[in-house]
């Protein structure tokens, strides 16, 4: 599978650590494009974890002295928006974690961390089997705090829908409106009135 982050760093499109390409274990689609609902002006959205150097993650294999000189730099991730790939005709927008990072935020159940785990097969771009291994024991970092983490995620995107302007949410809101739907209609609610209503095979 292709490593955009390789793609990136052996086109030069972006300024990337040259550690990070060979240490990236996991790239994976994110947003509207794992969603399917992605346009032609629709950023490409990448998320993974890597494994830093292991004298980033552990400062005094490098001989510094915790309270002693200046504290080495850390890494907990890699982010940078809008990287153009004219070859490819896409623009990035790249989120890598140091696997110390993703971990944390999993277990906190992040839905943007835990999304990027349950994303469809076809949109894992590169995974190595450390990627591999992860991702196989993913069901392993839910835990009962998802259910407030994600009811806060919809509630704040549902708020967003609101008081936002996008060309989109303004044809949604026309439908809505055209078809009467309340905004409050689940999904398999409107299933069923659409097909009541003749819109919808059965």
């Amino acid at each position: 599978m292709a490593s955009v982050i390789q793609r990136i760093h052996n086109e030069k499109l972006a300024n990337i650590p040259d550690w990070l390409p060979g240490n990236t274990h996991y790239e994976t689609i994110m947003g509207s494009m794992a969603y399917g609902v992605s346009s032609d002006a629709s950023d490409c959205d990448v998320y993974g974890f890597c494994l830093p150097r292991k004298e980033i993650i552990f400062p005094h294999l490098a001989g510094h002295v915790p309270g002693f000189g200046k504290k080495p730099q850390g890494f907990e991730q890699y982010q940078q928006h809008h990287i153009d790939d004219p070859s490819a005709n896409k623009q990035y927008d790249v989120s890598i974690y140091s696997i110390v990072k993703y971990f944390q935020l999993c277990m906190e159940n992040n839905p943007n961390m835990i999304d990027s785990l349950f994303t469809p097969i076809n949109c894992v771009l590169h995974s190595t089997a450390i990627g591999n291994m992860v991702r196989e024991n993913r069901k392993m970092f839910l835990h009962k705090g998802c259910w407030h983490k994600f009811k806060g995620y919809a509630y704040s995107s549902m708020h967003k829908c609101d008081i936002k302007t996008h060309p989109d949410l303004t044809v949604l809101k026309a439908i809505e409106s055209r078809l009467n739907i309340d905004k409050a209609t689940s999904f398999s609610e409107a299933e069923v009135e659409m097909q009541k209503r003749g819109l919808l095979d059965r």
